[in-house]
């Protein structure tokens, strides 16, 4: 039985697509093994938001190649969308698919068997990439990662996303709650839903993102769904109220702000200013009081000086937020951020990062705080680590407590006492 072996890097999105091409290999006979192991095959699912991205991608080819020389490596995915011929050019690459291409993989894959003298490169052109493929992920059988849209039309001045995966698609919702009720069957207690841009869900089929959740809630045997990340001009008032009374869709909001100042926001061709954010988190903080808010926010963009970022920070410490997601800026080829005058010095970048994370952490550590001495449904993950095992809460707490096996994959109403030196809450029942 020949082997194979995945590497997924970036977003939930990609997670959920590499799962499902990996159910395809093993209904054709593979064996799927860990991808520190020899394989016969090697499928690499990359990501280019970043240039550490790309090196990361870079340096799964090479751990490939020398686990196995013999092996058939094939990268694909965002990277391999956008340059191609780089990742060919990589020592050990055999095939190159680009994002319409990778769901056809075994198609390319009896192709390359016959012709191993250079890498084969299977990308289309940007308007080419019409095409949508569904996708959930299955192995972790706590959640899934459930793909509801692809491809985004915002064009946001640092991004090169739209760029590898086209314009904003999605298919019907009817499709989408099939997936959910496959997912269900196999046990699994909670979905995240995921896409590019899934606030922008309907815009191919004429129906919208409430009307989504609206469907999905009726899935009786998921008790659990969480919203990944969306745009705050997307987060209507409508779809707060929805979650606010959802005993399924959980207090949980992950919103990108990138930047509190309305300056780089403009610079950013972002859809907002920060009014518009700071109204939609107190329209969740009036309505769903305890929901766990994390925010995205990069650091560095070109033009933000020291006042600029002084805004931010201040902005920053307003908000009633729980949480700082920060991306030190990494300036993308081909994207409106590149052409940019008053580029930041790498180490001011990085002062930066450190300053927006450690207020990230005090939001958290005051977020947890709040919520010691509630009691709160908890889904525990199946994982022993050093016989500590960890779970989230519905407004996203992470637990730890001592293994067991009874608690695993199971949702249990837990009493939160106090938060360990690990950053975690200990719990009591």
């Amino acid at each position: 039985m020949k082997k194979v072996a995945f590497h997924t890097l970036g977003c939930k999105l990609n997670f959920a697509e590499t799962s499902t091409i990996a159910r395809e290999f093993t209904g054709n006979g593979y064996q799927r093994v860990n991808f520190s192991e020899v394989a016969d095959v090697y499928l690499i699912n990359t990501c280019s938001v970043t240039k550490k991205a790309d090196k990361k991608s870079e340096q799964a080819v090479k751990k490939a190649r020398n686990i196995n020389p013999n092996a058939t490596i094939i990268v694909m995915g965002c990277y391999a969308q956008l340059d191609p011929e780089k990742l060919a050019s990589i020592h050990g690459v055999d095939m190159v698919l680009g994002h319409r291409e990778k769901f056809n993989v075994f198609k390319y894959l009896d192709e390359i068997q016959t012709h191993k003298e250079k890498p084969e490169i299977h990308t289309c052109k940007l308007n080419e990439i019409k095409n949508y493929h569904h996708a959930y992920s299955q192995g972790d059988r706590t959640r899934s990662f459930l793909k509801i849209q692809d491809g985004c039309d915002y064009f946001c001045a640092y991004c090169t996303i739209p760029l590898a995966r086209g314009r904003s698609r999605n298919q019907e919702i009817k499709e989408i709650v099939k997936q959910a009720e496959e997912i269900a069957e196999s046990g699994i207690k909670e979905i995240i839903l995921t896409g590019v841009n899934i606030g922008d869900f309907g815009k191919t089929t004429n129906e919208s993102f409430l009307d989504l959740l609206k469907e999905l809630n009726k899935v009786e045997s998921i008790q659990r769904y969480r919203i990944s990340s969306i745009e705050p001009d997307l987060l209507t008032e409508e779809i707060i109220s929805f979650i606010a009374q959802s005993e399924k869709f959980l207090p949980h909001f992950h919103i990108p702000l990138q930047s509190g100042c309305n300056d780089i926001l403009d610079k950013m061709n972002r859809k907002y200013h920060r009014e518009l954010f700071k109204n939609k988190v107190d329209q969740i903080r009036k309505k769903i009081p305890d929901a766990f808010i994390g925010v995205d926010v990069i650091v560095g963009f070109p033009g933000e000086d020291n006042e600029k970022f002084k805004i931010t920070e201040k902005f920053l410490q307003e908000i009633d937020a729980s949480y700082y997601h920060v991306f030190p800026f990494s300036e993308r080829p081909n994207t409106k951020a590149a052409k940019m005058n008053n580029k930041i010095p790498g180490d001011v970048i990085r002062q930066r990062a450190q300053i927006i994370q450690k207020m990230a952490e005090e939001k958290q550590h005051e977020f947890y705080k709040k919520h010691i001495n509630e009691i709160r449904p908890v889904l525990f993950e199946h994982y022993n680590k050093n016989g500590e095992m960890f779970g989230f809460t519905d407004n996203y707490i992470k637990v730890e407590t001592r293994y067991n096996e009874n608690l695993a994959e199971t949702i249990k109403n837990a009493k939160l006492v106090q938060i360990n030196n690990n950053g975690n809450v200990e719990i009591k029942f």
